[in-house]
């Protein structure tokens, strides 16, 4: 499951005050949001460089990416109609770039700390100057808008829900009027990296973050997040297969290790072993299942189930999710098979009993209105 889904993309003319207009699919704990950017490109807008210098928005790294600390503000339309007689209707509100600001003093700052919540779709307080971490899902939205953004910048977002998810009883905030209006803003960020330029460890440590913040977000009822994070390892854990796998011919995978960043020294991170990844891989792909069930997506949940149990033939829990999966989408006897194997693992599996008395029951049932249907045509 990708958590943004590009829908189409247009372009202004020009370089300097060109229009571009974006929409995608976004992942929020309330489902999937349609988001429309429109951004103004500027003159003379500012990053922070590597070396703490401002530079112009032509250099090759004007925007953030992963691992970026960007420092942004999330206005609804309203409260600033609210302000705007301070502020000229063009929208020449001064943004406060920060010349004098070194990365490091952005870093200082580091994440704002905030959960996410199940009854909000833009996340981060909105008014505030919040620092956030590009690439970390804390707000699918705000991400999405910062990737194609320069310091100094500001988007004008429209969100408008998309289908009728599980999340429609979540109750909506009141000053929340769709379609939902507000502003991007961003002020600063540090350095971060494109995920090919990563060194494999990097990678690593980006997969097993992802899968314990997927674990943290589930158990905390928000399962669009912990999907939306399990996707986002899947992609970077796919990215290591052939490395870890030459490591593996040559015999190395004990001793194999990867400088981290040329920034931290003679730190290392141990990279996995094929064994290692086979099992993450496999964990990753059923915990995706688990969520799509929960999102009622039987189709995506029984994919990813059947992958799992093809990289782990003895994980119980992606065979039984696999059963549900098979189960939903009235494919009984893939079911019976995903079921029967869970039992092969654990026979005293009560879970496993009960989907197949049910599938009997099922299945019953079903030859019980056949047979009433054929003795009434022929009757």
């Amino acid at each position: 499951m990708d958590p943004i889904h590009p829908l189409d993309t247009l372009h202004g003319s020009g370089d300097h005050d060109g229009v571009d207009a974006t929409s995608w699919v976004s992942v929020c704990p309330r489902g999937l949001w349609k988001v429309q950017q429109k951004r103004t490109r500027k003159e003379s807008l500012q990053s922070v460089s590597n070396s703490g210098d401002v530079t112009s928005s032509g250099s090759s790294g004007y925007c953030p990416r992963l691992g970026s600390l960007c420092q942004v503000r999330v206005r609804l339309k309203a409260n600033i109609d609210d302000t705007r007689s301070s502020v000229s209707d063009e929208g020449n509100e001064k943004l406060p770039v920060l010349p004098d600001q070194s990365v490091a003093e952005v870093t200082e700052a580091m994440e704002t700390a905030f959960p996410r919540c199940q009854d909000s779709v833009l996340q981060v307080p909105l008014g505030d100057w919040t620092t956030l971490r590009l690439g970390e899902g804390q707000c699918d939205i705000t991400e999405a808008c910062l990737e194609g953004m320069r310091a100094g910048e500001k988007c004008e977002i429209t969100l408008s829900p998309v289908g009728n998810g599980p999340d429609v009883s979540v109750p909506q905030s009141a000053e929340e009027h769709l379609p939902l209006c507000a502003t991007v803003e961003l002020q600063a960020f540090t350095p971060g990296k494109e995920s090919w330029e990563m060194s494999p460890s990097e990678k690593w440590e980006w997969v097993k973050s992802h899968k314990e913040r997927g674990g943290v977000r589930f158990r905390g009822g928000d399962v669009w997040g912990a999907a939306d994070s399990y996707s986002r390892a899947l992609k970077l854990l796919i990215t290591l297969y052939g490395h870890v796998r030459e490591l593996g011919k040559e015999g190395q995978e004990k001793e194999a290790e990867e400088q981290r960043d040329t920034s931290s020294g003679d730190k290392k991170q141990k990279l996995p072993s094929v064994n290692e990844f086979s099992t993450i891989k496999a964990e990753l792909h059923s915990n995706l299942s688990l969520c799509q069930l929960k999102l009622n997506q039987p189709e995506r949940a029984k994919a990813n189930a059947a992958k799992a149990t093809e990289l782990e033939p003895g994980g119980a829990k992606a065979w039984y999710r696999l059963g549900q999966a098979c189960q939903m989408v009235n494919e009984l006897e893939e079911a019976k098979r995903a079921f029967r194997k869970l039992l092969e693992l654990q026979p005293e599996s009560t879970a496993a009993l009960k989907a197949l008395k049910d599938i009997a029951s099922r299945e019953k049932e079903t030859n019980a209105q056949l047979g009433l249907r054929l003795s009434k045509m022929f009757s």
